[in-house]
């Protein structure tokens, strides 16, 4: 069987609605990996916030922040940073609208507006990470691979409009990630395959969320589960089950990757 290049959501996808990977799903990437199949964790989560769940499923290869960071076998081979100039804009125009602001390097964390924290608590615990600490200078002493803005979606176009430098991806009623504009998990997942010599044809995508739809699109094969929203399966070719309902094993034993 030609080898494959599967990659995989984290939030919603990798974890139930428990917050933890299904036994079906850890059964299924030991499978792959035996196979000699290339597995990787893609997710919008730092290094920091996705390092619990790297762990638990024995992956040694991962993007993390949206597509800006990449790993293959724990090292990095890819790098994208957020552009410190418009940040820095981007920074005094959401406190002038007094909107909170978090940036992201690849093992640290911090808010450097401190309007609303309930809010912002209530974004991070919908997936259980952290509390950003409040460090109003971070962006001077740290690479910055993503941030979040935290506003509602009557704000979308105004950010939209002033910042053309990046991309805003909500995944969250209450907050956006930042991520350059010309970077994605999408693009990072192609180039990953191409270093290791596999065609897009054989990557395998799977997710559920806004920033998952352009690599389900880009992917030879994207799997959308069946708790994704409705825009987001049509972006799919499949369209498994729930991730509380074995979704990723039952895909991959459509694909006849597993048994």
């Amino acid at each position: 069987m030609e080898r494959k290049l599967i990659a995989l959501d984290i939030d919603g996808t990798l974890l139930n609605s428990q917050r933890e990977p299904l036994e079906s799903t850890m059964k299924a990437l030991q499978a792959l990996r035996q196979a000699g199949h290339l597995v990787i964790i893609a997710t919008g989560r730092s290094r920091l916030l996705a390092g619990e769940v790297i762990h638990k499923l024995g992956c040694s290869n991962y993007i993390v922040c949206n597509g800006s960071a990449a790993f293959l076998d724990h090292e990095q081979i890819y790098k994208h940073l957020l552009d410190r100039e418009a940040l820095v804009r981007l920074i005094d125009f959401a406190k002038e609208r007094q909107k909170d602001v978090s940036l992201f390097g690849l093992d640290s964390i911090a808010r450097v507006t401190d309007f609303d924290v309930p809010l912002v608590a209530d974004a991070m615990d919908s997936f259980g990470g952290i509390m950003p600490h409040y460090e109003s200078e971070f962006l001077s002493h740290h690479e910055v691979y993503q941030g979040c803005v935290f506003f509602d979606s009557s704000m979308d176009e105004e950010f939209t409009k002033a910042f053309p430098e990046f991309r805003f991806v909500r995944w969250h009623k209450n907050s956006v990630d930042i991520i350059p504009r010309h970077g994605s998990k999408a693009e990072t997942i192609l180039a990953l395959a191409k270093r290791v010599g596999i065609a897009p044809e054989h990557v395998i995508t799977f997710g559920d969320g806004n920033n998952d739809v352009e690599m389900l699109r880009l992917a030879g094969t994207g799997v959308a589960m069946g708790n994704a929203a409705s825009h987001v399966q049509e972006a799919a070719n499949i369209v498994t089950d729930t991730n509380d309902q074995d979704g990723i094993y039952k895909a991959l034993r459509q694909l006849e990757l597993v048994h």
